[in-house]
């Protein structure tokens, strides 16, 4: 299983109240799009928070936290936080709302052209 079920539902109950939330399956795990644009993905026993550039360096010394890298190049302001520090509905709380916050100043990506 690429993905852990119990952290998808907790995310789409965090994301239930808000109007525009479409579900991807993308980085071996199941992403949150919200508004059109990536905020919180569940894969394996970790959630992919995108956190923006400003919150990065900080976030990233919160013990569970760690740099998201892919193919090889670290993404500056996206993380993941391991599912263990994320238990507490009130630590988990904050890296949603963390990543709901970042996402109304987010920019989405630009569809491809086909």
């Amino acid at each position: 299983m690429a993905h852990n079920e119990q952290l998808v539902n907790r995310i789409r109950e965090a994301l239930s109240h808000l109007p525009d939330v479409a579900e991807k399956m993308m980085f071996q795990g199941v992403c949150f799009m919200v508004d059109g644009k990536m905020c919180v993905c569940a894969r394996r026993d970790d959630m992919m928070c995108r956190i923006g550039p400003a919150n990065y360096t900080q976030a990233l010394e919160i013990q569970g936290c760690r740099p998201m890298i892919h193919n090889g190049r670290s993404m500056t302001g996206y993380v993941f936080v391991e599912e263990a520090v994320i238990l507490k509905k009130k630590d988990f709380d904050y890296w949603i709302h963390l990543s709901l916050a970042f996402n109304k100043e987010a920019k989405a990506t630009r569809k491809k052209k086909k």
